[in-house]
């Protein structure tokens, strides 16, 4: 049954999106122009299909946000969920870790309109006001570094949309590795600690090998979720359609995001070519998802063949 329902939502995807396709071209890939045209005036026909004239649309701009704040996420909430189940494994007594394993499963459950309120009321403009400054101030003259430098406005931007992101897939990664980890034998890691290995020691040479495969899917569910997030990033990342990210801090925005935003204008398209297009684009999150998913099956295959139970190599 997921097959057959992944197969049935993306053959229909592919269907609505032909026509958007074969009139958008390669320049959808490339493009930063995303215009709807004059949804009321004059219609135009490319390649057999009907468009409002004027008609121009570049996702770049999207998968840019997509995957740039997709990456933001995971280069902050990877370290801090595996250091937070480790903790809560191996440090924290065992009351104080069940209270904040059930604090970790309340998170995962919020949802995502009261992340997003919370980013935009809140964190972003702490962010803009307080963080960004003193990054600005402190940071070395290197031009590479000119990329965290900028007008942060009020928060809103791609990396308060990366962190918030964070946010949201740091209980679902920690949970899931916290569950691992828990599996992992007793013996192998008090014989680590018998042989001198300090606990990071004995945490990286054998409790995180024995776990690797499942904290990979634990890190692939977050990312699924970060990729498809559209409420809270609507919300924090200023919905800049049709210009590519200057700084770190700049306003952009990401596929689902759009889709969601420009649902309701593409609808008044009686050619139906904007809502074709909605389609095209939301194909590209599906592919780009589908990638991930077979990437993270490789590495999964991977560290399985290559790692022992206590650890890698011999």
């Amino acid at each position: 049954m997921p097959l057959l329902a992944l197969v049935f939502v993306l053959a229909t995807l592919v269907i609505e999106a032909l026509p958007a396709v074969r009139v958008n071209g390669l320049h959808f890939f490339i493009g930063s122009e995303w215009n709807p045209g004059n949804t009321y005036g004059s219609i135009d026909t490319s390649h057999g299909v009907a468009h409002p004239a004027g008609a121009v649309y570049g996702a770049l701009p999207l998968i840019v946000g997509t995957l740039a704040s997709s990456a933001i996420a995971l280069i902050v909430a990877v370290p801090v969920s595996i250091g937070a189940a480790l903790a809560i494994v191996d440090r924290l007594p065992k009351r104080l870790a069940s209270a904040v394993g059930m604090v970790l499963e309340l998170l995962a459950g919020i949802p995502s309109v009261v992340v997003g309120l919370w980013g935009a009321m809140t964190f972003g403009p702490f962010i803009a006001h307080h963080i960004a400054p003193v990054i600005a101030r402190n940071a070395p003259d290197v031009p590479v570094l000119d990329y965290f430098r900028g007008n942060t406005g009020n928060g809103e931007g791609m990396l308060v949309s990366g962190l918030v992101l964070a946010v949201m897939i740091i209980p679902i990664i920690a949970s899931t590795t916290r569950d691992l980890i828990r599996q992992v034998p007793l013996l192998p890691r008090e014989g680590a600690t018998a042989l001198g290995m300090s606990d990071w020691e004995s945490a990286r040479r054998v409790t995180l090998p024995w776990v690797s495969s499942g904290i990979v899917g634990a890190v692939v569910l977050g990312l699924g979720r970060a990729l498809g997030e559209t409420m809270a990033i609507a919300m924090v990342s200023g919905a800049e359609l049709g210009a590519l990210p200057s700084n770190i801090y700049s306003t952009m925005t990401t596929i689902a995001a759009t889709v969601v935003s420009q649902l309701d204008s593409a609808l008044t398209d009686s050619t139906n070519f904007a809502i074709k297009t909605l389609a095209e684009v939301s194909l590209v999150l599906m592919l780009i998802t589908l990638l991930t998913n077979m990437a993270a099956r490789a590495l999964v295959r991977r560290a399985s063949s290559t790692a022992l139970p206590v650890g890698r190599g011999a």
